[in-house]
């Protein structure tokens, strides 16, 4: 591993050396830790690995958030910092067999752990996740979350609940949330998403029926807004920017929801 590539982490938060993402491996700002790594891959020709660090304070290092990382920080190679997290946190939540609680080992053939004792592999957890921007005539909806201190709005979403398919998840987050009934629910695109393991499913809707109702402790605000007169809004780097910058590419051009 000496002078292969390392992404570290600090809880959840990054640790970003000043000349790029990686760390070296028995590198300087490592100092003397030489903690349990686990293999990504390769990045360009090199082997990369992905750590915690116990001293987010090394010299050389500036602690990011994930979020300040994942939204604000155009260099960042999101996809494998948000694989990276992603596979981190399942490794170290799984180190004991959620059946039996015996201690799990590496898998030698698969991205798992392998309980010895119960004869079965954990696999990373993925929680799928729903997103939707609604449209109302030459207006979609924004709503600004009650959990966050961010000062952008952004749309509705929720997790899939068991037995439920992504539309009826759509159309369920949206009543809950909001008061407001949808129709015409198409799905549009994906994200990985690292809050902690979710994967984001985009949807487009058409407003049906209802008034506004908030779930307070969901949305501190939410209202209808046109193309060129809304709150900010996030980055087309999350799959929330892109949507609501598609759905204002299609009020312009006049049209109508594509009906499925």
């Amino acid at each position: 591993m000496e002078g292969d590539l390392l992404l570290a982490f600090s809880g959840n938060s990054i640790l970003k050396p000043g000349d790029g993402w990686f760390l070296r491996w028995g590198g300087p700002e490592m100092g003397d830790s030489r903690p349990t790594a686990l293999c990504m891959g390769s990045w360009g020709s090199q082997r990369v690995y992905v750590t915690q660090l116990p001293d987010p304070g090394l010299p050389g290092l500036e602690v990011l958030t994930l979020r300040e990382a994942l939204l604000a920080t155009p260099d960042a190679p999101l996809a494998l910092i948000n694989t990276a997290f992603q596979v981190w946190q399942w490794w170290r939540d799984h180190q004991f067999c959620g059946r039996c609680g015996e201690r799990t080992g590496p898998h030698p053939r698969e991205r798992a752990r392998w309980c010895q004792h119960c004869n079965i592999p954990w696999y990373p957890r993925i929680a799928p996740c729903v997103i939707i921007v609604i449209r109302r005539s030459d207006r979609f909806l924004l709503a600004k979350s009650a959990r966050t201190g961010r000062n952008f709005y952004s749309l509705i979403a929720g997790f899939v609940e068991p037995g439920e398919s992504l539309e009826q998840a759509v159309a369920r987050e949206t009543r809950e949330e909001t008061g407001l009934e949808v129709e015409n629910i198409r799905y549009q695109g994906s994200q990985p998403w690292p809050f902690p393991h979710q994967l984001m499913m985009g949807f487009y809707a058409d407003y049906r029926a209802g008034d506004l109702t908030l779930q307070e402790d969901e949305l501190a605000d939410a209202g209808w807004f046109t193309p060129d007169d809304h709150p900010p809004i996030p980055p087309e780097t999350t799959i929330a920017g892109r949507l609501i910058e598609s759905m204002k590419e299609r009020i312009r051009a006049g049209g109508k929801g594509d009906r499925v």
